[in-house]
């Protein structure tokens, strides 16, 4: 019978600082997505990574980037990605990892008028680290459901405040998060 001994606490902590790092680009991706930050965005990819969009878009990462580009740059574009459940299996400089993301837009519908969109998705991504970095080599998106509705923003039924009185988020470079580090708002 063979045995194998446990990993030893160092590749454990190895281990776990590349599953941090991993699971910091996918949300650094999320954050470049609904701030405008395209090459933020094309950043967390490999070159000559791919995209499988879910039937939207197959082809280069890059190709893909060039496609939303506008859309996610727009001034009055709003969108808003939340990544869950992220689980990351790691072997040596690769990995697979599944995220589901709640992502929500504001869109033109066809008639022309303004409508919000609320979709449940999976991303499937393989992951390859690079001269010390983490990127995506192939991402797959997988629709879970989606819930389209009329415009309304009522801020918590009005309850919250005077919708004037909010300050809201902007578009790369001008949000908050861009701001140099120890500088105030």
């Amino acid at each position: 019978m063979t045995t194998t001994s446990p990993p030893t606490i160092d590749a454990r902590l190895a281990a776990l600082l590349d599953k941090q790092e991993i699971s910091e680009l996918l949300v650094r991706y999320m954050r470049a997505v609904d701030r405008g930050d395209v090459e933020t965005a094309r950043a967390c990819y490999l070159p000559g990574a791919t995209e499988d969009h879910g039937g939207v878009f197959t082809g280069t990462a890059d190709d893909y980037i060039d496609s939303v580009a506008e859309a996610l740059s727009h001034p009055k574009g709003v969108s808003s990605h939340v990544t869950t459940n992220i689980l990351i299996e790691l072997d040596g400089d690769r990995a697979q990892a599944e995220s589901y993301v709640l992502a929500f837009a504001r869109v033109r519908t066809p008639e022309g008028t303004v409508g919000d969109s609320l979709c449940g998705a999976r991303l499937l991504d393989d992951l390859e680290k690079v001269d010390g970095r983490w990127g995506l080599r192939h991402r797959a998106l997988r629709w879970d459901w989606n819930h389209d509705m009329e415009r309304s923003e009522g801020w918590v039924y009005g309850l919250l405040t005077d919708p004037s009185n909010l300050v809201k988020s902007k578009k790369f470079p001008d949000d908050l998060v861009y701001r140099s580090f120890g500088e105030n708002a």
